[in-house]
C-alpha cells in the first residue's frame, strides 16, 4: 500500500481490488426476496415452461432472472447492465437459487425463439400476483363518486408507440433482397411525434387511482386495436372479479383511436368516456338540431383560455352499426393554426366525446373534463419511460418483447408494493367537480345553467283541435317547420324565473294569411293579424346535487419511496466457499441420458439450480426501516 501525505489530505492506495456493488443491487435484493416470499418465482417455474433450442442448461427462469435485473437496474442497454453485473453475477443468480448467469447472446436467442404460450402464461402469473396483493389492508381500490353517490373504478387503456429508423438500402439487381431485422415487430404506421419510419405499438391498461399495470399487449405498426382492447377487457373483468365488484362499477377511458361504432359494439357491459372519430355523427340531424341551440355549458381550464361550448345529445346512432350512444360535441372558434384534435368546419372546430354515462349523475361539463382527465395517465407513462423504458428493443421477436415489457411492468408494481409497505398512506379525496347549487340561487348573467338544459320541450295544445308547438318540427338548421310546410326562423331567447330558456320562433305573415291550415294554427281563427309564433323550452337539467369526488393515491411517493430507499445505502454481500466434494468418476450416458431434450422437467430445472453444498451468501442491507425487514423478512441469507 503506497501512502501520499502532503498537506490536510491523506490518500492511500492500495493494489488490492475491492470492487462496489452496482446501486441498484439493494433494491434487486428486496423485490426478489418479496417475488420468494410470495412464491412467484416457484409458480414462474412450475407454470411458465418453453421447449428450449440452443440454450444449453438454461430455463425460462434463468433468463427472467436477467430482465428481472435489467428492468431494475434502470441501465439503457443490455451491454451496460452485463458489464455492472459481471462482477456479482453468482450471487445475483444465487438470489433465484441458480448457478450461472446466461450470456447475452444466450439471451438473445431465447428471446427470439420465445413462443406466444409461455408469454401468455407470464402474463396471466403477472395479474395473479398482483390481484393477490391488494394496496391497503382493507382491500381498498380507490375510484370517483358521481353526482348520485354512486362510486366507480376508473381504468386506463391507451396506446404507446415506439418508432425505429431505417437506413436507406440499395436495390438493384445484383444484390439480394433487403433484410430488416424489425420486421416481424415493426411495420408502418402513424409516429406521432416521433421520428422514424416504422413502428410498433404497445397497448396498456392501467387502473387510474393506485396507478398499477393491469397488462400490456404489443402488435406491428398501428396495433390490432379491437384484439388489444379485448385482452384489456379480459384484465379488467378478472380484477372486478377479485375484488367482488359490478361490471357497472368499471369506467374505461380510452383514447379516439377507439372511438368508433365497432369498438363501442366490443365494450358490453362497461361504462365508457371517449373521444371520438366518428365525425360522420356531426351531420346527423338530431346533433344538428341541437347544435343550432344555446349550448349546456361553457368549459374552461385554467392552465389554457380556450373556451368550449358543450352541447349534450343522447341516443345518437354512431357508427355503421347503429350503436346508441350519448354523444357530447364541444365546439370553439378555429385559430390561425390547424387544430390537432377535431375538425374544422366553417372556422368552427368540432370534438366529439362518446359516452354511456347517465346525464342525471354526469353533467356535459363532467363528461368533458373526466375525459381530459386523462392527462394524469400520461406523466405516469412518461415515469415508466424515464425509470425503465419499456419501449426499447430488447429483442427483435415479438414473443419476446412483450415478454420484456411484462416483466417491466412487474417492476414497476412490486415498487408500488413494496412503497406501500415502506410508507403507508392513507387513501386522498379530492373534489374533482364542486356540487351544482339550486337553479334559484345561480347567478343571474350566467350564460348557461350549472347543470346544463334538457331537450328542448314544446307547450301542449291551447284548445282542441288546434295545432300545439309539437306538430311543429324542429329542422337540423334550426328552424321549426309548420304542418303545411311553411319555415319559422328563431327571433328571440329569453330567461325564464325558474331558470329555463326560452327560445321564440315565427313565421313570415305573408305564409300565414295564405295558408289553408290557418283556422286550427291561428288564435282568431281565419284573421290573420299576426304570424304564428313557437316557443321552445330549454329546461335545466335535473342532476345530483353531490360533488363528484376522485379518491385516489400519489402517484409518486409510495413507488420512488422503494426506489430510492437502497440507492445510497450501503449492501455487504459475504460469500463462504464450502469445501469442494471430491470430484467422481466419469460416468457412462445413454444416448437418451445425453439427449437433455428427453430429460423430465424437473432434471432440466435443476441442470443449472444452485447446489445446496455450494456456500452460504449472506447479504446485509443498511438503511431499512425495522418494520419493513420484518415485513421481508430480512437480513437474507441464501
Amino acid at each position: 500500500m503506497n501512502s501520499i501525505a502532503d498537506g490536510s489530505v491523506i490518500i492511500q492506495t492500495s493494489s488490492q481490488s475491492v470492487l462496489v456493488t452496482p446501486s441498484w443491487f439493494g433494491e434487486a435484493t428486496l423485490i426478489v426476496e418479496h417475488l420468494r416470499k410470495q412464491g412467484v418465482l416457484s409458480a414462474i417455474c412450475e407454470r411458465v415452461r418453453f421447449a428450449r433450442r440452443r440454450f444449453g442448461h438454461y430455463e425460462v427462469i434463468d433468463f427472467l432472472a436477467v430482465l428481472f435485473g435489467y428492468a431494475i437496474s434502470g441501465e439503457r442497454t443490455l451491454e451496460a447492465f452485463y458489464e455492472g453485473l459481471q462482477p456479482f453475477a453468482p450471487t445475483f443468480m444465487a438470489l433465484f437459487d441458480r448457478d450461472q448467469l446466461p450470456a447475452r447472446s444466450t439471451l438473445s436467442r431465447f428471446l427470439t425463439a420465445l413462443r406466444q404460450e409461455p408469454v401468455e402464461a407470464l402474463r396471466s402469473l403477472f395479474l395473479d400476483d398482483l390481484l393477490s396483493r391488494p394496496l391497503s389492508k382493507d382491500r381498498q381500490t380507490g375510484g370517483l363518486a358521481d353526482r348520485e353517490g354512486f362510486e366507480r373504478v376508473v381504468f386506463d387503456i391507451d396506446g404507446t408507440r415506439e418508432a425505429a429508423r431505417q437506413r436507406a438500402l440499395p436495390q438493384t439487381e445484383e444484390l439480394p433482397p433487403t433484410y430488416r431485422r424489425l420486421n416481424e415487430i415493426c411495420a408502418a404506421g402513424y409516429t406521432g411525434r416521433k421520428r422514424g419510419e416504422v413502428v410498433r405499438t404497445r397497448t396498456v391498461v392501467s387502473q387510474a387511482h393506485g396507478y398499477q399495470w393491469l397488462g400490456s399487449v404489443g402488435n406491428r405498426g398501428n396495433g390490432l386495436y379491437r384484439e388489444e382492447l379485448r385482452q384489456a377487457l379480459s384484465a379488467i373483468g378478472r380484477y372486478l372479479a377479485t375484488y367482488q365488484l359490478p361490471h357497472e362499477r368499471a369506467l374505461l377511458r380510452l383514447d379516439g383511436q377507439y372511438g368508433t361504432g365497432a369498438m363501442l359494439a366490443d365494450l358490453a357491459d362497461f361504462s365508457f368516456v371517449m373521444r371520438g372519430k366518428e365525425y360522420a355523427v356531426l351531420d346527423h340531424p338530431r346533433v344538428q338540431a341541437r347544435l343550432h341551440l344555446p349550448p349546456d355549458q361553457l368549459q374552461r381550464r385554467p392552465e389554457s383560455q380556450l373556451v368550449r361550448s358543450l352541447y349534450d345529445c343522447p341516443d345518437v346512432p354512431v357508427g355503421s352499426l347503429g350503436v346508441q350512444c350519448r354523444v357530447v360535441v364541444a365546439t370553439h372558434p378555429a385559430s390561425t393554426q390547424k387544430s390537432r384534435v377535431g375538425v374544422t368546419r366553417s372556422g368552427v372546430v368540432y370534438e366529439l366525446f362518446f359516452t354511456d354515462l347517465p346525464p342525471h349523475a354526469f353533467t356535459v361539463s363532467d363528461v368533458v373534463e373526466l375525459y381530459l382527465h386523462r392527462g394524469a395517465f400520461e406523466p405516469a407513462l412518461a415515469d415508466e419511460d424515464v425509470e425503465q423504458d419499456p419501449d426499447r428493443w430488447c429483442s427483435q421477436s415479438p414473443s419476446g418483447q412483450e415478454c420484456w415489457q411484462i416483466v417491466s411492468q412487474w417492476v414497476w408494481n412490486l415498487r408500488l408494493d413494496l412503497g406501500h409497505q415502506l410508507e403507508p398512506t392513507p387513501m386522498r379525496t379530492t373534489e374533482f367537480a364542486p356540487a351544482i347549487a339550486p337553479v334559484k340561487e345561480q347567478t343571474a348573467d350566467s350564460p348557461a345553467p350549472a347543470s346544463g338544459y334538457g331537450p328542448p320541450a314544446t307547450a301542449t295544445s291551447w284548445k282542441a283541435g288546434r295545432f300545439s308547438g309539437k306538430d311543429f318540427a324542429l329542422q337540423p338548421d334550426g328552424t321549426l317547420c309548420c304542418p303545411a310546410g311553411k319555415t319559422l326562423h328563431p327571433t328571440e331567447q329569453r330567461t325564464e324565473h325558474d331558470g329555463s330558456l326560452r327560445v321564440l320562433y315565427a313565421a313570415r305573415i305573408a305564409d300565414c294569411r295564405v295558408c289553408p291550415l290557418r283556422e286550427q294554427c291561428q288564435w282568431h281563427g281565419s284573421q290573420t293579424t299576426k304570424p304564428r309564433r313557437v316557443s321552445l323550452l330549454l329546461h335545466p337539467l335535473s342532476v345530483g346535487s353531490a360533488p363528484l369526488l376522485w379518491q385516489d393515491w400519489s402517484r409518486r411517493e409510495q413507488r420512488r419511496a422503494c426506489l430510492h430507499l437502497l440507492r445510497r445505502q450501503r449492501v455487504d454481500i459475504t460469500l463462504e466457499q464450502a469445501l469442494s466434494p471430491p470430484v467422481p468418476s466419469s460416468p457412462i450416458f445413454s444416448r437418451a441420458q445425453r439427449a437433455h431434450y428427453r430429460l423430465s422437467f424437473a432434471e432440466r430445472l435443476a441442470r443449472n439450480a444452485r447446489a445446496p453444498t455450494a456456500g452460504r451468501i449472506t447479504i446485509r442491507l443498511f438503511g431499512v426501516p425495522e418494520a419493513f425487514s420484518n415485513f421481508l423478512g430480512l437480513p437474507t441469507q441464501l
